[in-house]
């Protein structure tokens, strides 16, 4: 009779580069700060020239203080400007797709910390308080 030798076990595959670069690989620290880094990226670098698309549309063209041709880095510029210098609006336009984002997250935790009615049970109807009996008044 023979006696096969027991062969080694293989190796745990190594995890992809994709696996390792997915948000669910990561902990939860590390994608609310890449999430916040992203939005406030956005709010910085994009919001500017989305509110110079939406003004270029509606409102016409931007024209940089005296210099007709300002255009979109004109008001990127501008923007910069307004942000090194602390200005209000400037920074709630920067912020605001992170305040965006915070909403957005209050919300779904609210939900989920809501109790769900379960299927096919009827909803809890409240209890009433029973009122005492009223004392007929004196002259009725």
């Amino acid at each position: 009779m023979a006696i096969t030798p027991p062969t080694p076990e293989p190796a745990p595959p190594e995890r992809s580069l994709r696996s390792r670069l997915s948000l669910g690989a990561l902990s939860p620290m590390r994608r609310e700060l890449i999430a916040v880094g992203a939005t406030l990226a956005f709010g910085i670098l994009v919001m500017p020239f989305l509110i110079w698309l939406g003004g270029n549309r509606v409102l016409g063209p931007y024209t940089h203080g005296d210099d007709p041709k300002g255009g979109p880095w004109g008001l990127f510029a501008d923007y910069v400007v307004g942000l090194v210098h602390g200005s209000a609006v400037f920074w709630g336009v920067a912020l605001g797709p992170l305040l965006l984002l915070l909403l957005v997250q209050g919300f779904l935790t609210l939900l989920k910390s809501v109790p769900r009615l379960r299927r096919g049970a009827p909803p809890a109807t409240p209890v009433r308080p029973e009122r005492p009996a009223q004392r007929p008044q004196v002259g009725q």
